[in-house]
C-alpha cells in the first residue's frame, strides 16, 4: 500500500467526536423508538444482523481495495507476527479473560449484581455466572472482521493483518468449542458453523475479491497514480462513514438496555476493558525484543487484544438464550470495543518511535 501517511481529512482528525456522536445518536434512537431495535433483531441470518453485515462490508471494502497481493505474499514468508498473534489469542486471552470475569462479576462486584437465577436452555443458572460465561465466550472468539479497520487506521501492514484474519478464522472452526467448553465448564457447546461461514464469506471473501477486482481492473485503466491520489482517499471517507454508521446501527440496537442496565452494563465493561488492555499490552510490548517493525506490530497487537462479537453473540443466545445474562454480556463487548479499540489505535501511532 506503499508508505504513504493515510490522510482522512476532517473524519480521520475528529474521529473521536463523531464516534462520541454516534454512539449518543444510536443510544437516543434504540431508546425513543424501541420498535426499530426490533425490527433490527428480526433482520438476521445464523445471528448475524443483515443490517451490521452491509455496514461492516462496506467498512473493509475500502481497505480491501488497497491490499497488495506482494504484500499477502511476502507475510506468509514471515510467520512472526502470526505465530505471535495464535499464541495470545489462544494460550493467553481466554484464560486472562476467564480471569477478569471471575475476579469482577464473581468478587468485586459479586454483590452489586442481581443474586437471582433465571431459566435457559440449560437449565436455571444463576445471573452471575451467566454473565461470566458470556465474558469468556468474548475471550475465545478472536477478532476477524474489524481488525482490518483498526489495522488500517493504525498504519499497519495490511497485507500481515489480512494473512493473520484468515487463519484465525481457520483456528476458530477448530479450538473455539473445545476452549470454550472447558472454560465455561458447559458441556455441550455447539460450534456455529453457519456464522462461522457467514462471517468469513461476508467480512473476508466478498470484500477481498472485490477489493482485488477494483484494485485490478481501476490500476488497469487508469494507473497507479489515479488509484492512489483520486480513489483511494474517497474510499478512506467511505470506510470511515461506514464505521460511524455501524455505531449508530449498534447502539440503536441495544439502546434500551444500555439505559435501563447502566450499572450492571459498566461493572461487565470493566473486565473486557481490563482483558483487552492487558492482552494489548503484553503482544506490543514483545513485539520490539522479537523484532517486528510497527507494522507488524500495531496489527499483532491489536488482533490480539479485540473479540468476534457476531460468534459470542451467537453461542450465548444458543446456549442461554436471547435475554440472557450471557447474551447481554456479549452484546456489552461489542459496545465497549469499538471506542477502546479507537484509542489503542491512537496509542500506536503516538507510539510509534517505540520501534524505531
Amino acid at each position: 500500500m506503499g508508505n504513504k501517511e493515510r490522510k482522512l481529512g476532517i473524519w480521520e482528525k475528529y474521529l473521536t467526536l463523531w464516534v462520541i456522536i454516534c454512539i449518543l445518536a444510536g443510544t437516543i434512537l434504540g431508546r425513543v423508538f424501541p420498535q426499530l431495535s426490533e425490527l433490527l433483531a428480526i433482520l438476521e441470518v445464523a445471528h448475524i444482523s443483515i443490517p451490521i453485515a452491509i455496514c461492516l462490508f462496506a467498512m473493509i471494502y475500502p481497505i480491501m481495495v488497497q491490499i497488495s497481493f506482494g504484500e499477502v505474499k511476502k507475510a506468509i514468508r514471515t510467520p512472526k507476527p502470526i505465530a505471535t498473534t495464535l499464541f495470545m489469542n489462544w494460550a493467553i486471552k481466554p484464560f486472562t479473560m476467564a480471569f477478569f470475569a471471575w475476579l469482577f462479576l464473581g468478587v468485586v462486584f459479586y454483590r452489586f449484581l442481581p443474586q437471582g437465577a433465571t431459566l435457559t436452555p440449560l437449565g436455571e443458572i444463576p445471573l452471575v455466572q451467566q454473565y461470566i460465561a458470556g465474558l469468556i465466550l468474548l475471550g475465545v472468539a478472536p477478532c476477524t472482521a474489524m481488525v482490518l479497520v483498526w489495522s488500517y487506521l493504525a498504519e499497519g501492514n495490511m497485507g500481515h493483518t489480512l494473512v493473520m484474519t484468515a487463519i484465525n478464522s481457520l483456528t476458530m472452526v477448530f479450538l473455539f468449542a473445545p476452549l470454550a467448553t472447558f472454560l465455561i465448564g458447559v458441556s455441550g457447546i455447539e460450534v456455529p458453523w453457519k456464522t462461522i461461514a457467514l462471517a468469513v464469506v461476508i467480512y473476508i471473501c466478498t470484500p477481498l475479491i472485490a477489493g482485488w477486482i477494483t484494485r485490478d481492473q481501476t490500476i488497469k485503466r487508469k494507473g497507479m497514480e489515479w488509484f492512489e491520489e483520486k480513489l483511494v482517499p474517497r474510499l478512506g471517507k467511505m470506510a470511515i462513514i461506514a464505521l460511524l454508521t455501524t455505531l449508530v446501527v449498534l447502539f440503536t440496537y441495544q439502546g434500551e438496555k444500555i439505559v435501563e442496565l447502566p450499572a450492571i452494563i459498566g461493572m461487565i465493561t470493566v473486565g473486557i476493558v481490563a482483558n483487552i488492555l492487558l492482552v494489548f499490552a503484553i503482544t506490543y510490548l514483545i513485539s520490539k525484543p522479537i523484532k517486528l517493525r510497527y507494522e507488524d506490530a500495531a496489527p499483532t497487537a491489536i488482533i490480539a487484544g479485540s473479540n468476534h462479537f457476531e460468534v459470542a453473540i451467537a453461542v450465548a443466545t444458543t446456549l442461554f438464550g436471547v435475554n440472557s445474562g450471557a447474551a447481554l454480556a456479549t452484546v456489552v463487548g461489542v459496545l465497549t470495543e469499538v471506542p477502546i479499540m479507537l484509542s489503542l489505535v491512537w496509542l500506536c501511532k503516538r507510539t510509534r518511535g517505540f520501534f524505531g
